[in-house]
């Protein structure tokens, strides 16, 4: 059984059909690089995956667990949403950090808002305890919750804290925890944007196009953190238009072409023998090698 299988997946934006039945799987551990022109599908796919667009059809189970299906016709909470998108995580084209906040609050931001939902469960579950207790036991018992509960934020916030100065020195960037966005270069704020995906450990990272907004002499770094990531215990999908990055780094290449996967394979099968016409036009534009 595969780690991860998207069946059927479809998606409309009125009468436009941006996704027409895409259907693969992805191994633990593997990189699945897509591929393909503006326009294709790539990026509605990555939405779709990360519960940012909601496919009209389709089944997506990782890890044997069937995640979301279309036919079950129910209407997904706003809770249930962000409970299944903890499952992937998603470096942007734009970084999207937030520019009020320095490397090291942008990347523990989230960390530290489900921390918060942890402690606030507890406090829930120390309420009701309290409340099945004798009357004389309760104020001694609230004490007694109030000092564990203070270690438990104390814990959180040592973990947390570890956890992230452990990610900036993978992506390199120690030297910039305090540093604001806007005293970086495009290449280190994406790295800091790997680093925040990183942070919530998602089963499956997901790349769109992580390159496309950096100058030439930028892009080589963030390829290499990337390929950096790749182990054993990373799985990765990589939209992107870098053709040697696909073929040096992916396991498995799709190319996606008018919303449907028009060949797909190793890279050596992909780049190197394309039996699809599409596929070999696609490639010869961006590689400008004769087929």
């Amino acid at each position: 059984m595969a780690f991860l299988e998207v069946c059927g997946y479809r998606k409309k934006f009125g009468e436009n059909e941006v996704l027409k039945g895409i259907s693969f799987s992805l191994e633990k551990g593997e990189v699945l690089a897509i591929i393909g022109s503006s326009g294709g599908g790539k990026t509605t796919l990555l939405r779709c995956l990360n519960f940012l667009e909601i496919p009209d059809e389709g089944e997506l189970r990782l890890g044997g667990e069937t995640l979301f299906d279309a036919a079950e016709k129910l209407r997904l909470s706003d809770t249930r949403i962000r409970e299944k998108r903890l499952h992937f995580g998603l470096v942007f084209q734009q970084f999207n950090l937030f520019p009020q906040y320095t490397v090291f609050r942008n990347i523990t931001l989230a960390q530290t808002l489900l921390a918060k939902q942890e402690l606030a469960r507890k406090k829930r579950e120390f309420a009701a305890a309290r409340k099945g207790a004798p009357k004389e036991r309760r104020k001694e018992l609230k004490a007694e919750q109030k000092k564990i509960l203070a270690e438990i934020r104390d814990t959180q916030k040592e973990r947390i804290a570890q956890k992230t100065d452990e990610l900036l020195a993978r992506v390199g960037l120690s030297e910039k925890r305090n540093a604001y966005p806007y005293e970086l270069s495009g290449g280190q704020q994406q790295r800091v944007a790997i680093a925040r995906a990183l942070a919530l450990s998602p089963d499956i990272l997901c790349f769109d196009e992580p390159t496309s907004a950096l100058d030439p002499e930028l892009t080589g770094e963030v390829l290499k953190v990337i390929k950096g990531l790749k182990s054993s215990d990373s799985t990765m999908i990589v939209v992107t238009h870098e053709m040697e990055f696909a073929k040096n780094v992916a396991d498995h290449v799709i190319f996606i072409a008018d919303g449907r996967i028009e060949e797909e394979g190793t890279p050596e099968e992909v780049f190197g023998n394309p039996k699809s016409e599409k596929t070999q036009a696609f490639l010869r534009k961006s590689l400008e090698e004769p087929f």
